[in-house]
């Protein structure tokens, strides 16, 4: 039966073609411009890691002076070099991080190429295990190194590429800022977006190119970046006796008990370094999983989440001016549905054909929908954004862009369906 109502389908369509052109025009416009901007949302608001965001978590603590001190704020979201060191050292997590970001001068050892500066990372090595970073040759730091201050670095494969062709460069030499670091390791493809263990550097984009013990990036005075958020007369001077913020702090719990025992460790601990007189506020603690931690952060840029709700917006409006022009052609051929309830169809059976009729033009409108939104993403990565380049259509936002097309026509397609259901054929049959 199926078969016979597709078949009416494209008899019907053919006869009024200018009618089935913007009908199937208002269908694609609408899923094209929601498609778009949903395809953005989805990847910015996505899980950067999957499977281990739920036992990855970023504590918070509050060791600022009484300074426009408020009950109930926010504590900063970054930790000092003390406070660091200690959580790091208390060892009250399966694995923890702490670290930086920076930027580095590269000495290529090759006469063809210039210096450059390249994005670093400065970390201690629970770094790579806790979030599954995957290496293509050699392997990361272990405590020992952190505690030596080793002079190794561990690259990722983009910069292996420009700098050794794509081979196995561990044991080859680095410099780095002018001082030799020993490769141990290059990095696989590990891309985790969004950013989302130093928001203070970027949002969206590449992962670094270099990394090396935070230990040595100390010894090296090398400079971050990220800022720093100071109080009292620390000035802007992220230095490790400084009353300031600068260092992200990453700690992996992999059960909720473990996770509660560890806010009521950073709870303890607050009240430990106010009584030493390190912290004057009351104890201000929070403890948030990744997703947790992206959403407090706000990650998703405001201006998409508006172009989403306007892409919606519109959308609906072209569903409307759908059902207005189905209305119409349903109207149309009340004579002929007339004909068919007088020779035995039930309304049922006409409801279900006109039904089919809708899902065609949603099916036209969703392929026509689907090139606009090629178009869009298109023009996005040519924006100068950094989270332009991951604006793709994947197997998951193509399904749904067929699944909203079809439904939007069969949605926009009941009411004239039902509406032509209910001309009695009597009055039909007698007009003509």
């Amino acid at each position: 039966m199926f078969g016979y109502y597709f078949d009416l389908a494209l008899r019907s369509l053919r006869r009024n073609k200018v009618l089935t052109a913007l009908m199937v025009l208002a269908i694609a416009l609408g899923i094209g411009a929601s498609m778009t901007t949903l395809t953005v949302l989805h990847v910015l608001s996505g899980d950067p890691l999957p499977g281990r965001s739920s036992t990855l978590y970023a504590p918070q603590l509050d060791p600022r002076d009484m300074g426009d001190y408020q009950a109930h704020g926010e504590p900063p979201d970054r930790v000092s070099w003390i406070d660091g060191m200690n959580l790091l050292q208390a060892k009250r997590a399966d694995r923890q991080a702490l670290m930086t970001g920076g930027s580095v001068a590269i000495q290529p050892a090759q006469s063809a190429l210039d210096p450059f500066y390249e994005a670093a990372r400065y970390t201690t090595a629970d770094f790579f295990p806790m979030f599954g970073v995957p290496f293509q040759y050699g392997h990361a730091w272990g405590a020992s190194e952190d505690a030596a201050s080793a002079a190794v670095v561990v690259i990722s494969s983009r910069l292996n590429d420009k700098l050794f062709g794509g081979r196995d460069s561990s044991g080859r030499m680095l410099r780095v800022e002018g001082h030799a670091l020993r490769i141990i390791g290059v990095l696989g493809d590990w891309r985790p977006n969004p950013h989302f263990y130093d928001l203070n550097v970027k949002n969206y984009g590449g992962s670094e190119g270099v990394y090396l013990p935070l230990s040595t990036s100390q010894d090296l005075h090398l400079a971050h970046l990220g800022g720093a958020d100071c109080w009292g007369n620390g000035g802007a001077d992220a230095t490790p006796t400084a009353p300031c913020v600068w260092l992200q702090f990453w700690v992996q719990l992999d059960t909720p008990a473990q996770a509660a025992a560890y806010r009521q460790f950073l709870v303890h601990y607050s009240q430990e370094q106010k009584s030493l007189g390190r912290f004057q506020r009351p104890p201000n603690v929070r403890l948030r999983n990744l997703m947790q931690w992206l959403d407090y952060e706000q990650v998703v840029p405001g201006d998409v989440q508006l172009q989403t709700w306007l892409a919606l917006g519109f959308l609906l409006v072209c569903l409307v001016n759908t059902v207005g022009l189905m209305l119409a052609k349903f109207l149309r051929r009340s004579a002929e549905l007339g004909v068919r309830r007088a020779l035995g169809a039930s309304r049922r059976a006409l409801f279900m054909q006109l039904l089919v009729e809708s899902g065609v033009i949603g099916l036209a409108g969703g392929l026509g929908g689907l090139l606009l939104a090629y178009l869009g993403l298109w023009l996005v990565r040519r924006q100068p954004a950094d989270y332009a380049p991951l604006a793709h259509l994947d197997g998951a936002m193509l399904l749904v862009t067929f699944l909203l097309a079809v439904g939007a026509s069969l949605l926009a397609g009941g009411l004239p369906a039902w509406r032509a259901c209910r001309v009695a054929p009597g009055l039909q049959l007698k007009s003509n």
